[in-house]
């Protein structure tokens, strides 16, 4: 029987990808957990041994700035459950902003959080959200299967594509009329002429 556990929300939208890996920012998992921003990071910051640099990272001013003005273009497709457009919570919220770069967090960190925040919806979003993580990356290896089987049938249609053309220009030849065989000329003929 299936829970509501078991089919993740949808929180593709929230997951990025930044250095080649798939995160979630501080304030979104924040708001997923039930906490604010601020607790969030406070618990954060008194476990941060338990955080090494695969399970989270704080963005550069670049990263920061990019992943904005993506989220800015996008904000008008997505809004959160409260109604809160979604580049709110990357550029801060309406009252002032952020005063520092946020934290990002793998997996590995998403469930870490969870798990240092002591609260029960943080357990629960944390199966939530570990299951988002896991969807997407199964939907990225089989895109990436789907995209080398393409190739091969891309190869193998040049292959047939090239032996078609070699016959076509063998048959060609072949396929052409008879040339008219040479008439004979009106009047007496000699053999020499």
């Amino acid at each position: 029987m299936a829970t509501e556990l078991d089919a993740p929300p949808l929180l593709d939208p929230l997951i990025h990808s930044i250095r080649g890996q798939r995160v979630m920012l501080d304030a979104d998992l924040a708001r997923l957990y039930g906490v604010s921003t601020r607790r969030f990071n406070e618990a954060f910051r008194r476990n941060r041994s338990r955080f090494p640099g695969d399970f989270s990272f704080q963005l550069t001013a670049e990263e920061y700035a990019n992943l904005r003005s993506q989220t800015a273009t996008s904000s008008s497709r997505h809004a959160d459950s409260q109604g809160e457009k979604r580049s709110q919570s990357v550029t801060g919220s309406s009252h002032g902003g952020r005063r520092y770069r946020p934290w990002v967090f793998t997996a590995h960190g998403a469930l870490m959080a969870a798990n240092i925040l002591h609260s029960d919806q943080a357990t629960r979003m944390g199966v939530y959200v570990i299951r988002a993580f896991v969807r997407l990356r199964e939907e990225i290896v089989a895109n990436a299967a789907i995209l080398k089987r393409l190739a091969e049938i891309d190869r193998t249609l040049l292959q047939h594509d090239s032996a078609l053309r070699d016959i076509y220009r063998k048959l060609l030849p072949l396929l052409q009329p008879p040339p008219d065989p040479p008439r004979r000329g009106i009047g007496f003929q000699t053999s020499h002429e």
